[in-house]
This record gives C-alpha cells, sequence and structure tokens, in this order.
C-alpha cells in the first residue's frame, strides 16, 4: 500500500506541475495575441479540450503504474497542446492584425515569430522522446518529464554557464523578450492570484462531492440495518463528517493565508510564482488527505500511517507559503507593502499567520511518533485547535511582543566602555574603607 500511494502522490506531483507549465505558456501566448477571431476561438477551444484529458492519462498511470500506455496517452496530450499552441501562433503572425501592438509594430518580426515557436516547441519535443521510451524504458520518460517542469530553470542555468565561458551576447531585440521564461522576469501577481483562487475552490469542491457521493446511506440498508432510522445510519458516517470539516477548515485557512500575502505583495516573482506552484500542488493533494483520515473507522490499523501522510501534505502545502513570504522578503521593496516588510506593522502578524500550519502539522507528526496509540486523537486535536488559534492569533502575537518588550527592559542597558569603567571603579570605592 505505502509503495502504491508513493507512486500515486509523485505521478500527481508530477503531472500537476506539467499542467501548470502549460497553463503558463498558455498565458503568455495570449501575451502575443491581441485580438481573437473565430479561428482562434476554435483553435483555443481545441487545446483546451486536450488539457482536460490531462486527469485521465494520469488516472492511467496511476492504476496501472507498470503498463507504459498512461504516460504515450499524456504524451501524446502534450504534444497535442504544443501543437495547437505552434498553430495559434503560426496563424496569429499570418495575419498580422491580431497581434498585440507592440509585436504588429515590431521590425522583426519572422525572428520573433521562430523565436516563441521554439520556445512553444521545447516541451512537446521532450514529450515526444519520452513517448517513445514509454514503449522499451518507461523510466526514462518519467525523467523527461521532470525535465519538462524545470526547462526554463536549465535554460536560464545554460545561458548564464555559456555567457560565462563565451562572454555575453548580443542582447536580443525588445520584442522577442515579450515571449521569454526569464528567472527574474515579474509575472502577473492578479493571474496568480486568479489560478489559485481556481484551485483552492476546484479542491473544496471536490471534498464536498466525495462525502455527497460516498456517505449517503442506501436506503435499503437504512430500512434493514437500522430499522429506518435515518440519525442512527448517518451516525455510522460520523469519522467521515468529521475529516470532512476538517479537511475543509484546511484549505479553507490555507486559501485564507494565502489571501492575506497577496494582499500585501506589490509584484510577484518567478522563484514566487514556482513557490506558489508547489504550494498548490500539495493542496490538491488534500482530497487525498480527506481521503485517508475518514478510513480511520473502516482500517485502524493503517492509521498512523494515513495521520502521517496527511500530515506531511499539510506541512508542504503551507510550508511553501511560507517560503513565498521569504522569498519576497528578499526583494521586500519591490514585492511587498511597507507593513509587512521588516520592522512593519503587520510584519510579526503575517510571520504568525504563515506559520501557524506548517509548526502545528510538524508538531502533530513529531507527537505521533512518540504517541503513536493516540495518532487519530492527536490529528484531530489539531484540526480543531488551529481555527481557534487562526481567531486568537493577532492577540496571541501582541502579547509575545510585550512579554519580548518586558524582557528586553529587564535587561541591565549597557553602558559604554568609558562609562562601564567609571561606574565599576564608584562600585568599588563604596566597598573599600575610606583613606584616612
Amino acid at each position: 500500500m505505502q509503495k502504491l500511494l508513493a507512486t500515486r502522490i509523485a505521478v500527481y506531483l508530477m503531472t500537476f506541475l506539467i499542467v501548470t507549465v502549460a497553463w503558463a505558456a498558455h498565458a503568455r501566448l495570449f501575451q502575443v495575441v491581441g485580438k481573437i477571431d473565430d479561428t482562434l476561438a476554435l483553435l483555443n477551444l481545441a487545446c483546451m479540450m486536450t488539457i482536460t484529458l490531462l486527469p485521465y492519462t494520469f488516472s492511467l498511470m496511476v492504476t496501472f503504474p507498470d503498463v507504459p500506455l498512461g504516460i504515450f496517452l499524456f504524451c501524446v496530450c502534450v504534444i497535442a497542446i504544443g501543437a495547437v499552441q505552434a498553430l495559434i501562433i503560426a496563424y496569429t503572425f499570418h495575419f498580422p492584425h491580431l497581434l498585440s501592438p507592440q509585436l504588429r509594430s515590431a521590425t522583426h518580426r519572422a525572428a520573433t515569430r521562430q523565436h516563441i515557436l521554439l520556445l512553444v516547441l521545447r516541451g512537446p519535443a521532450l514529450c515526444f522522446a519520452a513517448a517513445v521510451f514509454s514503449l522499451f524504458f518507461f523510466p526514462m520518460s518519467y525523467l523527461l518529464m521532470v525535465t519538462v517542469i524545470f526547462l526554463p530553470y536549465i535554460s536560464k542555468a545554460a545561458s548564464w554557464c555559456r555567457d560565462r565561458l563565451l562572454g555575453c551576447r548580443q542582447p536580443p531585440d525588445h520584442h522577442m523578450e515579450l515571449f521569454t521564461f526569464d528567472l527574474h522576469e515579474p509575472l502577473s501577481k492578479e493571474r496568480v492570484e486568479a489560478f489559485s483562487d481556481g484551485v483552492y475552490a476546484i479542491v473544496a469542491t471536490l471534498l464536498i462531492l466525495d462525502i455527497c457521493e460516498d456517505n449517503v446511506p442506501d436506503p435499503k440498508d437504512v430500512m434493514e440495518k437500522f430499522h429506518g432510522s435515518l440519525v442512527a445510519a448517518l451516525g455510522e458516517y460520523g469519522p467521515h463528517f468529521l475529516a470532512y470539516f476538517g479537511s475543509f477548515a484546511t484549505v479553507g485557512l490555507l486559501w485564507f493565508a494565502h489571501h492575506s500575502l497577496f494582499l500585501h505583495v506589490r509584484k510577484a516573482t518567478q522563484v514566487m510564482g514556482l513557490l506558489n506552484t508547489l504550494s498548490l500542488a500539495f493542496v490538491g493533494g488534500l482530497p487525498l488527505a480527506y481521503q485517508q483520515t475518514s478510513a480511520f473507522a473502516q482500517q485502524p490499523r493503517d492509521e498512523l500511517e494515513r495521520v502521517r501522510v496527511s500530515c506531511a501534505i499539510i506541512f508542504f502545502a503551507s510550508i511553501f507559503q511560507f517560503a513565498i513570504w521569504t522569498a519576497a522578503l528578499l526583494h521586500q521593496a519591490e514585492t511587498l507593502q511597507p507593513v509587512v516588510q521588516f520592522g512593519g506593522q503587520e510584519h510579526a502578524f503575517m510571520f504568525a499567520k504563515l506559520a501557524l500550519y506548517p509548526c502545528a502539522s510538524l508538531l502533530a507528526f513529531a507527537a505521533t511518533c512518540l504517541l503513536s496509540r493516540f495518532s487519530t486523537a492527536i490529528f484531530h486535536l489539531m484540526q480543531i485547535s488551529v481555527p481557534f488559534a487562526f481567531l486568537l492569533l493577532r492577540l496571541l502575537v501582541r502579547l509575545a511582543l510585550a512579554a519580548l518588550q518586558g524582557l528586553q527592559s529587564l535587561r541591565p542597558a549597557r553602558l559604554p566602555p568609558g562609562q562601564a569603567s567609571e561606574a565599576d571603579a564608584d562600585a568599588q570605592s563604596q566597598l573599600l574603607p575610606a583613606s584616612c
């Protein structure tokens, strides 16, 4: 079971990140397009339809990890997405009135088109190689698909090494820089927030769909087993409802922390975008955490492992949120509002808000290692206590800051070296007898 669960999580993370890369490429694709006609609308619809098939191929890869057909179909979908995106670029450049105003007035339009097509087709080219390897050596296919995820960063690192070894090249035309994957290129904060809100909304919807599908009693069972008492029948699903409310509260509070963070973000960097994607990847795993915790009653032998998996998912979803804030602090003058910068009025409160879930999940995981018999109670206690901690967080932060200020006031003030020696001499003169 552990091996199957680890395989599911690994394949899920890989496919989620690849889908996110496809979303980023699609978003930048429409920086090139200024107007949309019927043909572009149909091409975009074909691209969206192919993207919606990716979860099905993911399910095939998870269910049949030793059969290469799932990997092959996933790669075929990615290749089709890249081909449609390339058609969109070629069609748009063929009719210049559809281009954005910046590219419409560019002097090197043919070179710009070639540059953008090369960027769009890099990922599908790697997936084509992965599809070929899936026919006779599918572990290599997974390695190539992982390369697709980090391709922008590998390209940036290779470009940096080439410039160091061969010297700086002539900078490209300004209009050709519009569709690059520069590590330091600022992302649209609004697009990042919209994508994040969409993921949180889908995760919350999946939770309620799971509980509606699996926890409605069968009328025949209600009559035969519970003598027509619907209350008694629903009582059998008590652990499922408890797991649902705890999981939904976790999703809601993580979204609240994410919203609070981006409320104070001026500009998102590429590193912040990557960390946000990793956080969302684990947020997408929260329905899996719900499935793990709702199965405590049916499979009590595996409850310790299920609790630890759930704690790990919550920890990574929240710690990457904290990492976003940390990355923003490195360039706080550009990325953050003054109130959450070092020394700002909300700095300590934001620190506590983003550190609450990582600390709580890590503490729960450590407690299950020491008190494994009470793992279920520890996990449910964490789920119940964290929302109340959120409500009292500002008061707790104020009390902690007041206590720190009180401790600092109790410490003796340090005097300059000259004054300190004079004070020591005065103290010694009070202890020594007076001279005759």
